[in-house]
């Protein structure tokens, strides 16, 4: 099967390696042509419409909706190679976007699902992503062998589902992000260990683990999702969430605190907000090690 990859960023990139080493053949693009030449795997296509041509399945990893619209619309863009692939949009860009891909993509015999997924690189390359995918089940069906090699895959529903219960995701990721940070400052100023302090929280929130260097010892650099990622998907998902007529407040207040720590550590990881909460006695470092 030939699948093709628009976007190489950290997941993007990933999951190209995944798909390379699974045996599929491959074709990458990046708006950046040197990432695409430095992925070292498959072919590196010079534009989006050049690398979906002869596709059997197109997979999208972009930054935002406005990336999106342009490498699928703009010129030299993914519909201008459209016909008869599937195209795969795995973005976090919330779902208002997917109609007018639709349109565009069916009017040149090709489909359109959406799959983002919940996991970090790690859990790519590992192949254990979650995957929420969400779209036509025959679309669905003809996808499966590129998306069982990424991970557990979820059909949650009609196109645009999988791309809003993204934002719901991200949304409790910012909570969990938050609250880990201020209960685990709160320990520390009641004199228990961190140590023990942080373990006890991760029973309750095992993803919190994965960022214990970020917690304890200060390191949130590299980033493995940067604050200004996480502002951009809580501010999709608020707007979603106010449409919808759904009452957030919470969201609403981890999104300011999460703002807040970004207009000084946008670049850095999640476990950053930790600076918001530094103490005396530990104090909060923003480099890498």
């Amino acid at each position: 099967m030939k699948v093709t990859v628009l976007g190489l960023g950290k997941m993007g990139s990933a999951i190209g390696r995944r798909l390379d080493q699974s045996g599929f053949e491959l074709t990458a693009w990046n708006r950046t042509r040197s990432k695409a030449d430095a992925l070292g795997v498959g072919t590196a296509a010079a534009t989006p419409a050049e690398a979906v041509r002869g596709a059997d399945v197109v997979l999208s990893s972009l930054t935002d909706a406005t990336a999106v619209r342009d490498v699928y619309l703009g010129p030299d863009g993914a519909r201008d190679g459209a016909s008869g692939q599937l195209f795969v949009e795995m973005s976090t860009a919330g779902p208002d976007i997917l109609p007018e891909l639709a349109s565009a993509l069916r009017a040149r015999g090709s489909g359109l699902m959406d799959a983002p997924v919940v996991g970090t690189v790690t859990a790519v390359e590992a192949g254990n992503l979650l995957v929420l995918a969400s779209g036509p089940e025959a679309d669905v069906e003809r996808a499966m062998p590129v998306l069982q090699t990424l991970g557990e895959v979820h059909r949650v529903g009609d196109l645009g589902s999988g791309a809003a219960l993204k934002l719901v995701a991200n949304s409790m990721l910012g909570m969990v992000t938050v609250a880990g940070a201020e209960l685990l400052a709160a320990a520390e100023r009641t004199g228990l260990d961190p140590e023990v302090a942080f373990s006890t929280l991760a029973r309750y929130a095992p993803g919190l683990a994965g960022r214990r260097d970020g917690y304890l010892h200060g390191h949130h650099s590299p980033a493995m999702f940067a604050l200004r990622d996480l502002l951009k998907d809580l501010d999709l998902g608020l707007g979603l969430f106010h449409r919808s007529g759904a009452t957030t407040p919470l969201t609403a207040l981890v999104r300011e605190l999460v703002a807040d720590s970004a207009r000084t550590a946008a670049a850095l990881d999640i476990s950053a907000i930790t600076s918001r909460y530094a103490t005396e006695s530990r104090p909060a470092e923003v480099g890498s090690r």
